[in-house]
């Protein structure tokens, strides 16, 4: 079932992505030389781009009553989760309202990572990115000409507020216990939204895994490898004056992929090395009162 869920997913998104983009069709700008032509022309683009939500809209609902109908004649019963870093709430498959909330929240899940992944890039091109990068901008829009500082807080501030809203519904639906108090609710966004910058490393890995085999071999002169060399280049900067190059062989993408993977595990497990304790995000939740 999560292998289903995730493909499904996969789908959702790339339906997504087609309403995002159908605007953006260079056949779709032309300007046609009589009002009937641009009302003819303008009906198909709204088609579009209506039947493209409309898709993911029914496959959201249709893959809920498969879930509700699958999951809850299996032995044991199946519960869909969702993997949130430092929480993962179960969703019982024997009511059809948890399996609606669930398929909404496990393509969100996915989307959100897709689009923090968007930001980190947006983060890393710089003032004046490379022309490959429009890709990127035609899916952020506004958010990727903000301010630099701002970029880098919306990740918590949007997971953070995000699960403050939905812990009111998940505790009314009785998926997780009710908090202990207001504050303690307010703590455990807050926790849940420094988790948020944990999806970061893996296309952080995949873009220095990608430098480091396009710098022994070849692939072309296609804009991507320009865009994925100065992005890799950026993450690598905080490196540079550490000498890991021995004559040909450069040794900092894969210096930068253990860094970046060890940071990031340390972050949500923290270090336990005998008597000294640094707490993680993990460590944290726990430790709030229920």
């Amino acid at each position: 079932m999560a292998l289903i869920d995730f493909i499904l997913n996969l789908a959702g998104l790339l339906l997504w992505l087609n309403w995002r983009s159908s605007g953006y069709d260079p056949l779709g700008r032309r300007t046609p030389a009589t009002l009937i032509g641009t009302l003819r022309q303008a009906e198909p683009q709204r088609l579009v781009r209506w039947h493209s939500l409309a898709a993911l809209a029914g496959l959201l609902l249709l893959r809920a009553v498969l879930y509700r109908q699958i999951g809850s004649a299996a032995r044991p019963a199946w519960a869909g989760t969702l993997n949130l870093g430092v929480v993962v709430p179960a969703f019982a498959s024997n009511s059809f309202l948890r399996m609606v909330l669930f398929s909404g929240l496990s393509f969100g899940l996915m989307l959100g990572v897709f689009y923090l992944w968007l930001l980190l890039l947006s983060l890393l091109a710089g003032p004046e990115p490379p022309p490959f990068h429009r890709l990127v901008r035609m899916q952020l829009g506004s958010i990727d000409r903000w301010p630099r500082g701002l970029k880098w807080f919306l990740p918590l501030l949007v997971a953070a507020s995000g699960w403050w809203l939905l812990s009111w519904v998940l505790t009314w639906l009785q998926v997780i216990p009710p908090p202990a108090s207001p504050a303690h609710r307010a703590e455990e966004a807050l926790i849940i939204g420094l988790g948020s910058y944990l999806p970061w490393k893996y296309l952080a890995g995949v873009l220095l895994a990608l430098h480091l085999l396009n710098n022994y071999i070849y692939f072309g002169k296609h804009p991507m490898w320009a865009y994925v060399n100065t992005t890799a280049g950026t993450l690598l900067s905080p490196l540079r004056a550490i000498p890991l190059r021995l004559d040909k062989a450069d040794f900092a993408p894969v210096a930068g992929i253990i860094l970046i993977f060890l940071f990031a595990h340390l972050a949500q497990y923290g270090i336990k090395l005998n008597s000294f304790h640094l707490p993680g995000l993990l460590d944290l939740y726990e430790r709030l009162p229920w």
